[in-house]
């Protein structure tokens, strides 16, 4: 089943996908869904209304806005790899793990606001993340996979300049939490529907143009042992956890200026399964009116 968070009427309802229709269900908001307990899907099929509204018709939000979003990183060999190509300031080792903002949260076709006055070098980084389907802590990796609720696509957008400055102090957090760097959606694809998450494909493309092809079995970690691996920080219903990118960012590439992101820019960040979540990069003047403040490199 995939839910949905959606605006229609200036009205922001919960709903599960039909065909090209959305059925609004019966509950204030997906957090309070996931609450209710395994499987979700179930009780998303209960909560059915009569209500549905045409897809085309709505405006599709993020999904779920969790109370902790555990980012992970390192999971990837191949990113990596192409960090020690490209003489990053850092290795990149597996069991990396931070708080995501969760207040920079976007949804599919929010715009990804570039403040240039922070940053020069704005990258992406396409992730499959785990939706938490009931609470827990010093959860085992044998009970893990009962903690699985469901995917959504996470774009992980990135200030590398500032980033490259944070890990110089072996930490990293501001170049990834500013306003609008956390695109999510376009829908939550509950876990039944996903029997193996360790064979689906992964692609970025910037205008079209692939950046970012992989697939999830290059994964070095399971999704139980990150889950198991974090669980003493304690799960709330509807949290999420993002399971790291894959090689092909620009930040690594032959020609990192080219490849950086720029106002205009159209990214869809797109799993299989899941489906294509898609934010343009606008300027600074385009979305607030005014020029951005003199460049200051933070």
């Amino acid at each position: 089943m995939k839910l949905v968070t959606f605006a229609v009427n200036g009205k922001q309802l919960v709903g599960a996908l039909e065909d090209d229709a959305v059925v609004v269900l019966d509950i204030p908001d997906m957090r309070s869904l996931f609450a209710l307990g395994t499987p979700v899907q179930d009780h998303a099929q209960r909560l059915k209304t009569n209500q549905r509204y045409p897809l085309a018709g709505v405006q599709l939000q993020a999904p779920i806005i969790p109370k902790k979003f555990f980012h992970t990183a390192g999971n990837y060999a191949e990113h990596a790899q192409e960090g020690d190509r490209a003489n990053w300031v850092a290795a990149i080792k597996p069991w990396i793990v931070f708080f995501q903002n969760i207040d920079a949260i976007v949804g599919p076709d929010a715009p990804v606001i570039y403040p240039e006055h922070l940053t020069k070098q704005l990258d992406y980084e396409l992730e499959l993340s785990i939706v938490i389907a009931k609470p827990g802590k010093y959860i085992s990796v044998e009970d893990a996979k009962d903690y699985v609720g469901g995917y959504v696509i996470f774009n992980d957008i990135t200030a590398r300049d500032i980033q490259r400055r944070e890990m110089q102090s072996a930490n990293f957090s501001f170049s990834k939490s500013i306003d609008t760097f956390c695109p999510i959606g376009p829908w939550i694809v509950t876990a039944d529907e996903i029997p193996d998450p360790y064979d689906l494909d992964l692609e970025l493309r910037v205008n079209g143009e692939k950046r970012q092809i992989s697939n999830t079995s290059h994964m070095s970690v399971t999704i139980p042992q990150i889950i198991s691996k974090f669980s003493p920080a304690g799960y709330s219903a509807g949290d999420i956890i993002s399971t790291g990118t894959v090689s092909g960012v620009a930040a690594f590439s032959a020609d990192p200026e080219a490849w950086f992101l720029k106002p205009g820019d159209l990214i869809e960040a797109e799993i299989e399964k899941i489906g294509i979540l898609r934010n343009r990069v606008i300027s600074w003047k385009e979305a607030y009116g005014v020029d951005a403040p003199p460049f200051t490199p933070f």
